[in-house]
C-alpha cells in the first residue's frame, strides 16, 4: 500500500505514477484472444465445445449442456427464499425506473427555411449480455445489463455465462427470469464473445455486446468492436473515496475493501485531509480483512495497489486529483458533498454523503453499475438505455426549401471537386 502526503517532495511525480499505472491486459492476452476469435469464427460450435471443456471443465454434449431453458430460470426464481426474491424484485424495480427515464424522445420539426428535420430512435434487434461466472457469479450484473436493454425495446436478449464444472448459480437464473432474458448459453470467456459477434450454428449473432468480464473478455470485446457494438472496454475495478476526519474509519475501510475484494488487481484509493484519520482507516482495513471471506483477494489488492493520500485542504486539492484519476467509483464522504462534486468532471459514478456506500449502487439504487474503468471516465459513461439504441436522422424538403438552401450545397460540392453531388441538387433547381 502506498502512502502519499501532498507536502512531501516528489508528491506530484509519485501521484503521476499512480495515474499512469496500467493494471490491464498485456500483449500476451491480446495474442491469445485473437487466436481464439479466429478459431471460433472458423470452427464455430466445435471450437466452443473444446474451449468450454478446457477452461470450465464443462463438456458440451447434449442440448441441456449448452443452454439453460426458461423453465429452469422460473424454477430458480420460484424457489428463492422470500428475502432474496424480494431483494431481486426491489433491485429490478429501481433499475427499471431509473433507466426508463433515460429513453430518448424522437424529434420532428420544420425550421425557418421550410426544411423538415428530425431523428427517430430505435432499439437494436439483438443484444448479447456477458455475465461473469468464474471468480464470482453476479445476478446484479445480469439485471444491470438486461433491464436497460428491455427498456430500450431490444427484441432478443442473449446471456452467455460460464458454468465451471457445470455449476449454475440459481440467483443468476432467477435474475434472468425476472429480467425477461430469451436465451442463456453456458459458455464464457473470449470464445463466448466471439460466438455472440460472429454467430455459430447454434447461436445466432447479436448487434451489441455488453457486460463486464475478465481481461480476456474485455480484450475480445475490444477486438470485435466494429463487428458488433460494445458498451466499453472494462478493466479491473477501482474506487476513490474522498473523506474527512468526521467519518467512521471502519465505514471507510469497508468501502475501500468493497472493491478490493473483486480482484487482486483492483484498486482502492483514499484521499483525506487528516493524517490521524488516515492512520485509523489503515488500521481499520487490517481489522476488516481479518474476518473477510475474500481476504486473500482483498489483501493482495490493498497491498499491491491500495493508496492513501493526505492533503492539506480537500476542497482546494481533491477535485484536481479526482479528475486526473477519473475513477470508476467516487465516494465523497463529507458534510457538503455537492460542493466537491460540482468540481469533479470525470467519474464513472459518484456516491454523495456519509451514508452512500458504493455497494448500494451495485445492487438496488438504480443507476447502472457497469462503469468505465482505467481513466476512461474522461470520455465514457456508464451503461445506459442508449447503448442498446441507435438514432436515424431524417429530413424532407419541398421546392421552396430546396431553393432556399440548395445553392449553398452546390457551391460546397463544386469546391470539394464533386460535381455529381452538385448536379443532384442543381438539376432540381432547374440550373
Amino acid at each position: 500500500m502506498i502512502r502519499l502526503n501532498s507536502r512531501d517532495p516528489g508528491f506530484d511525480q509519485a501521484f503521476a505514477r499512480i495515474v499512469s499505472d496500467r493494471r490491464e491486459s498485456d500483449a500476451g492476452v491480446s495474442d491469445t484472444v485473437a487466436a481464439i476469435l479466429r478459431d471460433v469464427r472458423a470452427r464455430g460450435d466445435a471450437a466452443l465445445a473444446e474451449y468450454t471443456e478446457r477452461f470450465d471443465g464443462h463438456p458440451l454434449t447434449s442440448d441441456a449442456d449448452w443452454r439453460i431453458d426458461a423453465a429452469a430460470c422460473k424454477a430458480a426464481f420460484d424457489n428463492l427464499p422470500p428475502d432474496l426474491r424480494g431483494a431481486l424484485e426491489l433491485a429490478a424495480q429501481r433499475i427499471t425506473a431509473y433507466h426508463a427515464a433515460q429513453k430518448p424522445e424522437d424529434r420532428d420539426y420544420t425550421d425557418a427555411a421550410g426544411v423538415r428535420l428530425g431523428a427517430k430512435w430505435g432499439a437494436v434487434d439483438a443484444a448479447g449480455l456477458y455475465v461473469p461466472g468464474g471468480r464470482a457469479a453476479y445476478p446484479s450484473s445480469l439485471l444491470m445489463n438486461a433491464i436497460p436493454a428491455k427498456v430500450a425495446g431490444v427484441g432478443r436478449l442473449v446471456v452467455v455465462t460460464p458454468t465451471p464444472r457445470g455449476a449454475v448459480n440459481s440467483l443468476v437464473l432467477a435474475a434472468a427470469h425476472l429480467a425477461g432474458v430469451d436465451e442463456i448459453w453456458r459458455i464464457g470467456g473470449a470464445q463466448a464473445i466471439a460466438a455472440l459477434a460472429y454467430g455459430t450454428d447454434r447461436i445466432a449473432p447479436v448487434d451489441v455486446i455488453t457486460g463486464p468480464g475478465n481481461a480476456w473478455v474485455a480484450e475480445a470485446k475490444r477486438q470485435l468492436y466494429g463487428v458488433v457494438g460494445i458498451d466499453m472496454v472494462a478493466g479491473p475495478s477501482e474506487i476513490l473515496v474522498i473523506a474527512d476526519a468526521a467519518n467512521n474509519p471502519a465505514w471507510i475501510a469497508a468501502d475501500l475493501l468493497s472493491q478490493a475484494e473483486h480482484d487482486p488487481v483492483a484498486q482502492s484509493i483514499l484521499i483525506t485531509d487528516d493524517a490521524t484519520f488516515a492512520d485509523a482507516v489503515e488500521a481499520a482495513v487490517e481489522t476488516e480483512l481479518q474476518g473477510l471471506a475474500t481476504q486473500t483477494t482483498a489483501r493482495a489488492s490493498w497491498n499491491d495497489y491500495g493508496v492513501v493520500i493526505v492533503l492539506d485542504d480537500l476542497a482546494a486539492q481533491a477535485p484536481a486529483l479526482a479528475n486526473a484519476l477519473a475513477a470508476e467509483h467516487v465516494e465523497i464522504a463529507t458534510d457538503d458533498p455537492d460542493a466537491l462534486f460540482a468540481q469533479i468532471r470525470h467519474a464513472g459514478s459518484a456516491f454523495l454523503g456519509r451514508h452512500t456506500p458504493e455497494a448500494i449502487g451495485d445492487y438496488v439504487a438504480g443507476p447502472n453499475h457497469v462503469l468505465p474503468t482505467g481513466r476512461r471516465a474522461r470520455f465514457a459513461s456508464g451503461l445506459s438505455v442508449l447503448d442498446f439504441m441507435k438514432r436515424t436522422s431524417f429530413l424532407q424538403l419541398d421546392a421552396t426549401s430546396l431553393a432556399a438552401i440548395g445553392p449553398a450545397a452546390v457551391s460546397l460540392a463544386d469546391a470539394e471537386g464533386l460535381p455529381a453531388h452538385g448536379r443532384s441538387v442543381s438539376i432540381r433547381l432547374g440550373q
